[in-house]
């Protein structure tokens, strides 16, 4: 498929993520949808989109058949959705993986299966890792293997869908990939701890949007 643009890879990536993460406030508003892109964690790098970037790439992601509008009967509100399973042809742990990946920029085995863990259970770093290969192993490749980090001995992965949000050239290695690029000592039970807090920032962020929205629904 032809490159994602950036915001339409991050609201992807975004309407994966909630869909998993916060089913009950899933499909998202516009306003939700906005707050879940640019949310300080699990994202990297951290983004500021308005409505209307937000409403261009769901135009954009609509076009290529992965998302949708969603109107519920007695609602003014108009909901968004991903057909990520459909337009992707992927399955549910891969699209976990896809997500986390949109989400935050190239990782290891170790920190996908990690992370991802929060949206979909993977049973072995094994399993991840077949994961990986088959979706780099089709015909139209959706992630490739990098070489390790800089002080690390494990590959990373990367998503294909939109290569220009996280470019991995000599000149990336500025801003938090470089800081990132000293803290691969951190082991896969410190990442599972850290985002089993982030996790419980996103559900927290979820709710302060659908206050936002009766609020606004209310006025």
């Amino acid at each position: 498929m032809n490159q994602l643009l950036p915001d339409e890879c991050r609201v992807l990536g975004t309407l994966i993520e909630k869909a998993f993460t916060t089913s009950g406030q899933y499909p998202l508003s516009l306003n939700s949808l906005v707050t879940g892109v640019n949310q300080k964690s699990n994202r990297d790098p951290i983004v500021e989109i308005d409505e209307d970037s937000a409403l261009r790439a769901i135009d954009g992601l609509r076009a290529r058949g992965l998302a949708r509008d969603v109107t519920f009967t007695g609602s003014r509100v108009e909901k968004y959705r991903h057909l990520g399973g459909e337009g992707l042809d992927a399955r549910p742990q891969e699209l976990a993986l896809l997500a986390e990946l949109m989400l935050r920029g190239p990782q290891t085995v170790g920190e996908l299966r990690a992370r991802a863990s929060r949206m979909q259970p993977f049973d072995s770093l094994e399993t991840v890792e077949a994961m990986l290969a088959g979706l780099a192993g089709r015909n139209d490749p959706m992630v490739r293997e990098l070489a390790p980090s800089p002080g690390s001995r494990a590959p990373r992965w990367m998503q294909l869908l939109c290569e220009k949000l996280h470019p991995t050239g000599p000149t990336a290695m500025t801003g938090s990939a470089a800081r990132a690029a000293g803290s691969f000592a951190t082991t896969a039970q410190t990442a599972a701890s850290d985002d089993r807090v982030r996790s419980l920032e996103d559900r927290v962020a979820a709710l302060e949007a659908s206050v936002a929205e009766l609020k606004s629904l209310l006025a």
